[in-house]
């Protein structure tokens, strides 16, 4: 698991820690029921607090990314295909407003967009 800290980032640490978690589980790279570092190995690891870390863990848990069982640790927690496939699909969409919202300000047509996804999607 690879979860790296911007300290020039507006958003708050936890939220960063548990983002990039979510990102990881949902493109497949940690599968389910992989264990998670402990709360307090990550907290060293990162160099933060252990509340920090927790929150993002207990925000993960909420959201049923992982499951933490007391003594025994954290691990991804096992989805539910179409869940999973809902929750990639979302995180695309939120990408494409991106793209969608600068392709607006910079006056670029949605047909140039089309086009340019159709190239990089090809590569």
């Amino acid at each position: 698991m690879n979860v790296i800290i911007s300290n020039s980032s507006e958003q708050p640490i936890y939220i960063q820690i548990k983002e990039q978690i979510k990102e990881q589980i949902l493109r497949g790279d940690l599968k389910k029921k992989s264990a998670l570092p402990s709360i307090r190995k990550l907290a060293k690891d990162l160099q933060i607090s252990v509340i920090t870390t927790k929150r993002a863990y207990d925000e993960l848990e909420l959201e049923g990314f992982i499951e933490t069982f007391p003594g025994k640790g954290s691990y991804v927690a096992a989805q539910n295909h179409e869940f999973l496939k809902e929750k990639q699909l979302k995180m695309i969409e939120e990408k494409l407003i991106d793209v969608i919202n600068d392709s607006k300000a910079f006056n670029i047509s949605l047909d140039e967009i089309k086009q340019i996804l159709s190239v990089l999607y090809e590569e």
